[in-house]
């Protein structure tokens, strides 16, 4: 190692002035030169010369070999060759193992294949590895978002039909445009470089297959109007089943439909079919919201009749029941005493009529006319009176007349005539003569 040092010493004045190792003197410079810096040519010529004699070669000369004293050239030195191997072999082998190191950045990682075959996954940072050709490695970005569009290409209206065209459970036709977005798994490089050919023209294939078999099970109007959040999310799971039995290292972020018509063929005749279904929605909602207005306007009069009606017949049952039980009681007592009962009974049918009735006429044995008994006349005479009375003896108690109620029936009440064979009839008569 000194030797080497000594060997490419920048500071040694023989440098480009010929060789200074004691074979031969430097040669002479012309007059006039001066200590001026040497020539090129002699520099180059020098660094030849230090450089043979690294390995063995006696004196300069170009890179030639200078002839001994016995006219023979001089051989190489084995242990300067040796050396000067030595040297190269160290400097190769530091360039080698130099060349296995490598960065890795951000949202990357490297696999690390040996011989071909999958070694390790290095995550990001300053890493190495056995150098080529022993160990190799490839970046792979995983935090990247890939994205690819089925049924079209840039816009709408450049329409791939062979991907587009779909058909429906009931053997419709549709349109179906989607874009689909993808990323790599942190753990799914591998796979992703090693268990598919082509990952990326295999997660297009999965995403068309899944929108077709997802797309078949379903009717064309779910498809095109209630159903697309639906068929969106069926597609991504089955694509992501798909794709884990393809063992490819993807994860699927979104499936986004982005248009879904009819052909264009069929569109016009389409839009009608889909008008009358709207008109006819229309009129079905419009039937519905009478319908709900006047139901319950109908069912609450039917419930108001039918309670009327019980209320009714509750009334007239128990007006009927108390009549039956009257009359059954009355009965009993007529059967003890049949001219007492029916006196009485008389007597009271009496006071119920005199009772609503203001004007009684009253037939007479003596002579064919009627007595007129002006009652109402009396009773309010007597109301009068005792106001009249309530006034001039303040403390002395007012006479408060019965209330007078209206004629439930005809003001004359014919008297039934006198009979000889009839023994009831007889003794009401006098009494009321009387």
């Amino acid at each position: 190692m000194p030797r080497i040092i000594k060997l490419f010493n920048l500071n040694d004045p023989g440098w480009g002035r010929g060789n200074n190792n004691g074979s031969e003197p430097p040669p002479k410079r012309p007059q006039g030169s001066g200590d001026g810096p040497p020539d090129l040519d002699e520099v180059w010529r020098d660094f030849n010369n230090r450089i043979g004699s690294l390995f063995g070669r006696k004196g300069g000369g170009g890179g030639n070999n200078r002839p001994n004293n016995r006219g023979g050239m001089t051989p190489p030195s084995p242990r300067g060759a040796r050396i000067g191997l030595g040297v190269i072999a160290l400097v190769a082998a530091g360039i080698w193992l130099a060349s296995g190191f490598y960065i890795v950045q951000e949202g990357q990682v490297a696999v690390v294949t040996q011989f071909g075959k999958y070694k390790s996954t290095s995550q990001a940072g300053f890493q190495w590895r056995l150098p080529y050709p022993i160990q190799s490695h490839e970046i792979v970005n995983v935090s990247q978002l890939r994205t690819f569009e089925v049924g079209f290409r840039g816009g709408s209206r450049n329409k791939v039909l062979p991907e587009a065209l779909m058909l429906t459970t009931d053997e419709n036709i549709v349109d179906m445009q989607f874009v689909v977005q993808y990323r790599l798994r942190a753990d799914g490089a591998p796979d992703y470089l090693f268990e598919t050919r082509d990952p990326d023209e295999s997660v297009r294939q999965a995403s068309e297959t899944a929108m077709r078999e997802v797309v078949g099970k379903q009717t064309m109007d779910f498809v095109l109007y209630e159903g697309r959040t639906q068929v969106a999310t069926q597609v991504q799971e089955l694509m992501q089943q798909i794709l884990d039995r393809y063992q490819s290292g993807v994860q699927v972020s979104t499936v986004a439909i982005q248009n879904v018509q009819p052909p264009e063929q069929v569109q016009a005749a389409f839009d009608d079919a889909v008008k009358a279904g709207q008109d006819r929605e229309r009129q079905i909602n419009e039937g519905q919201a009478y319908a709900n207005q006047v139901v319950p306007l109908a069912s609450g009069q039917a419930s108001r009749m039918t309670e009327q009606a019980e209320g009714y017949k509750a009334k007239v049952v128990g007006d009927a029941q108390g009549n039956t039980s009257r009359f059954t009681s009355i009965l009993g007592e007529y059967e003890k005493a049949p001219l007492v009962m029916r006196q009485r009974m008389y007597l009271e049918s009496m006071q119920d009529i005199f009772t609503r009735a203001t004007k009684v006429m009253v037939d007479t044995k003596s002579n064919n006319n009627m007595l007129y008994l002006p009652l109402d006349k009396i009773m309010n005479l007597a109301a009068q009176d005792g106001g009249k009375s309530a006034v001039g003896n303040p403390g002395s108690p007012a006479l408060i007349s019965p209330p007078v109620q209206p004629p439930l029936r005809s003001n004359v009440v014919p008297v039934p005539q006198s009979s000889g064979s009839s023994n009831s009839n007889t003794l009401p008569r006098d009494r009321m003569s009387r």
